[in-house]
């Protein structure tokens, strides 16, 4: 093998630029890099480099050679690529979520050889593709400002999002090598069938060989033979008595090697045992949906994924590990790899399994209607069937989804407003090829239709169906609704919901100056990429708080009222366990830096959010419901067996002054959420709110619900003490208060990741936060904010 990775030439066909290309890399990184252009994510910059996807780029490199026979193989050919050898044309691609393998036997000879790649503009042939439709195929505009999108196979945010900027990257950013032809595994295709504390496992070896060759595979000290015909073999294993692969909190992740030989050629998968099955059937609801691993049905806790940045060039397996491992760190245990972005590198996916993330897998269509014509859905075909047959063996897959609210926007255009059968009828063979193709290479995997969606052949409004399926939530944030309206639903599972808050302020400083720090100043309404997102933030905080004293409150209060939006929705609904069965809000991280519905920063910092959802998504927790008789606390437990619990509620006034309400005690199931205290509305005085601390075996936990907003409260300066002291590599901060100091957040000069933060403080019960700088050896320097000073006070924090 020999990869033809390294430093390229790029330049525009133009001939007005010339510049050195890293491969694997993107064109704009490798413009950025050798000073032709500025940061696209800096300021305005965005709206003047849109020109660089309307031009064609070409890349080469020269290289030596044996001149042996061999294969040219790329991956992640981003995304109209011309590809030739020594000026011949060996491959026109046009999908960059497929892999490509080119005979260059002949082609390539002993000594200096060059190798060209010509990418061509995506905004031309978006344009030639959607006239040579026999009908119009909308996209949706307020995503994507570059137009066509929807007719090119590449990451559909490429073009734009309410979330991401629209720069229509190119580039390659998986592996490009020359192969030596010979004995050579292609794809291996594991299913599992698990009875009786045995698992029969499938492999079916795909790949090629001289002659006539045995294939052989063995796993958990088991072997099986059998030859390969016709470019396959099919062979059985079976395993007795091997551990399993759980998810996280519930077991542990192993992993065991399959080797697979075929003549010279061997291949290694590390796999998984587990029993992992989608659970949806007609119920007294409606339809349920859940997943049930090794005979367990499993509460999923997660959040949505989008690409780890705007440039492929810019990604990297250790911040992408740092993005996992905080998806971990706050109790989540799957992941949706939303169908905009793309399917990840097979590093990726060896991630989630060592981390015990499960993968709901989008294939990838977003938000947009799509072509139904022949060799659209032929290149789908090809398509879904490399990428299933790339990804299968991964334990960490629970779901294929056809797509995301492919079903939903048949609604969104004049067009399939007023003729809906024939884009319906469209839609559907479109989504019957993607699941015709899953299934070819994986007859029995987990599918479902479309998210949200109540099921196969329902093509209902799943938006406000909270009966049955997959139901995606967003009347909070684009209809403006109160927080409580999330109590109004009863999701059997929510795989999108979300509410926007600002990126932290750190990350701000890398994209503006102090004089944009204004929410109407230009540059950062230019990174708020949702249509009405910084007003609607401001008048929802209009709406529960007293108005922030400055900029830096505003951000800082943005993602308080980010989490407590959050915090509502996922209490709320892991109080209705089993009848509802996951939640994953929008979204985990971020592409770039912007105002989003994230709760990792660009760059993989924790917003203030992502710390509550620490404590919301806890294995075992205590939930608050608000009703008409007042307030239920109920208890949820995630774990394997059942737990005790101890309950104390207490009403606090603003002075910090506490009186007991009630307690309670008892086992917490695992099959239910249980209601363990009942507070009746009157027991709250005027001024004062609940607050409930409870203890298990599990673990400590302690919540505060404020029955009014917050505003409605005469809050008093909270005497915020700050002890902080160095220990070893981290720093330890007590922090200690004289009154009732909601949402106390402590923040750093310097990267790092604390152990807590918005933390509530009540008189004699301190808190202790420890923090741990991302560099070793530096100083840094705390500020404290609470919600008195930073709506009723000094614009100063107290720090230290």
């Amino acid at each position: 093998m020999q990869d033809l990775g390294g430093i390229w030439s790029l330049a525009d066909v133009q001939g007005e630029h010339s510049v050195p290309f890293a491969v694997p890399g993107d064109g704009i990184s490798a413009l950025q890099a050798a000073g032709v252009i500025p940061d696209p994510y800096h300021g305005r910059n965005e709206y003047g480099l849109r020109w660089i996807a309307g031009r064609d780029w070409v890349a080469t490199r020269a290289f030596d050679h044996d001149g042996a026979p061999c294969d040219l193989v790329i991956e992640g050919l981003d995304t109209l690529a011309e590809v030739r050898l020594n000026g011949v044309l060996v491959l026109s691609a046009a999908n960059a979520f497929r892999r490509w393998r080119v005979d260059a036997a002949g082609l390539i000879r002993r000594g200096r050889n060059e190798i060209s790649v010509t990418f061509r503009s995506v905004v031309a042939e978006g344009a030639r593709l959607q006239a040579a439709q026999p009908f119009f195929v909308p996209w949706h505009e307020g995503n994507c400002p570059i137009p066509n999108g929807n007719m090119i196979r590449k990451p559909q945010c490429d073009f734009g999002w309410d979330w991401n900027i629209a720069l229509a990257p190119f580039g390659i950013w998986g592996g490009i090598r020359l192969e030596r032809q010979g004995a050579r595994i292609a794809d291996v295709i594991v299913t599992q069938d698990h009875r009786g504390g045995a698992v029969e496992v499938g492999v079916e070896v795909r790949g090629e060989a001289p002659g006539q060759v045995e294939v052989t595979a063995t796993l958990c000290g088991v072997t099986a033979s059998a030859p390969l015909r016709g470019g396959v073999a099919r062979l059985v294993l079976r395993v007795e008595g091997a551990a399993l692969w759980w998810p996280a909190g519930w077991g542990a992740q192993v992993l065991h090697e399959l080797t697979v030989t075929l003549g010279a050629a061997r291949a290694v998968r590390r796999v998984g045992l587990r029993d992992l099955a989608l659970v949806s059937a007609p119920d007294a609801a409606g339809r349920s949906f859940g997943f049930r691993v090794n005979g367990l049905d499993i509460f999923a806790r997660g959040a949505n994924w989008i690409p780890a940045d705007a440039l492929h060039g810019r990604i990297t397996q250790e911040g992408v590990r740092d993005l996992l491992q905080s998806a971990v760190d706050a109790g989540m245990n799957m992941i949706r790899v939303w169908g905009g972005g793309r399917y990840e590198p097979d590093w990726f996916y060896d991630l989630c399994d060592e981390m015990g993330l499960m993968v709901w897998q989008d294939f990838m269509f977003a938000c947009n209607l799509y072509p139904s014509t022949p060799d659209f859905l032929a290149e789908i075909d090809a398509e879904v069937r490399d990428v299933v047959a790339r990804l299968n063996h991964h334990a960490c897959l629970a779901l294929w989804c056809g797509d995301n609210e492919l079903i939903g926007a048949l609604g969104w255009f004049d067009c399939s407003r007023k003729d809906r059968d024939r884009y319906l009828v469209s839609y559907d063979r479109l989504n019957r090829t993607v699941e015709a193709a899953l299934r070819a290479v994986l007859p029995g995997a987990n599918w479902w239709p479309s998210s949200p969606s109540p099921g196969v052949m329902a093509f209902g409004d799943a938006w406000h169906d909270d009966s049955a399926g997959d139901m995606h939530f967003w009347s909070v944030w684009h209809e403006g609704r109160d927080f409580d309206h999330y109590r109004d639903v009863r999701p059997r599972f929510c795989s999108e919901f979300g509410f926007q808050s600002y990126p932290s302020l750190e990350v701000i400083r890398r994209f503006a100056g102090p004089a944009d720090f204004n929410i109407a100043a230009p540059v950062m309404e230019s990174h708020q990429k949702n249509a009405g997102g910084n007003a609607r933030i401001a008048e929802t905080m209009f709406r529960y708080f007293r108005f922030p004293v400055d900029f830096a409150n505003f951000v800082w209060l943005s993602q308080i009222q980010q989490g407590l939006a959050i915090r509502t929705a996922v209490t709320a609904w892991r109080g209705l366990k089993p009848h509802c069965m996951g939640t994953l809000y929008w979204q985990l991280n971020d592409t770039w830096p912007v105002c989003s519905w994230s709760s990792l920063d660009h760059g993989g910092g924790w917003k203030l959010l992502h710390h509550m959802a620490r404590r919301f998504y806890a294995p075992v927790t205590v939930v608050c419901l608000p009703d008409a008789e007042g307030f239920l606390l109920a208890a949820v437990n995630d774990l394997r067996e059942a737990v005790e619990l101890r309950l104390e509620a207490w009403a606090v006034a603003m002075d910090g002054s506490a009186r007991l309400l009630g307690e309670a005690a008892g086992p917490v199931p695992v099959d239910r959420a249980a209601g363990m205290l009942r507070v009746a509305a009157g027991d709250l005085g005027a001024g004062e709110v609940l607050s409930f601390v409870w203890d298990s075996a599990a673990g400590a936990g302690r919540d505060v619900h404020a029955p009014l907003p917050w505003k409605s409260y005469d809050l008093l300066p909270a005497g915020i003490e700050m002890a902080v002291t160095q220990e070893g590599g981290q720093w330890r901060i007590v922090l200690t208060a004289r009154a009732l100091a909601p949402f106390v957040a402590v923040e750093a000069d310097v990267a790092g990741r604390f152990s807590d933060n918005a933390v509530t403080l009540i008189p004699c019960l301190p808190v202790t936060i420890t923090f741990t700088p991302r560099e070793a050896g530096v100083v840094p320097r705390f500020t404290l904010r609470d919600l008195h000073s930073a709506t009723y006070g000094s614009p100063e924090p107290a720090g230290a």
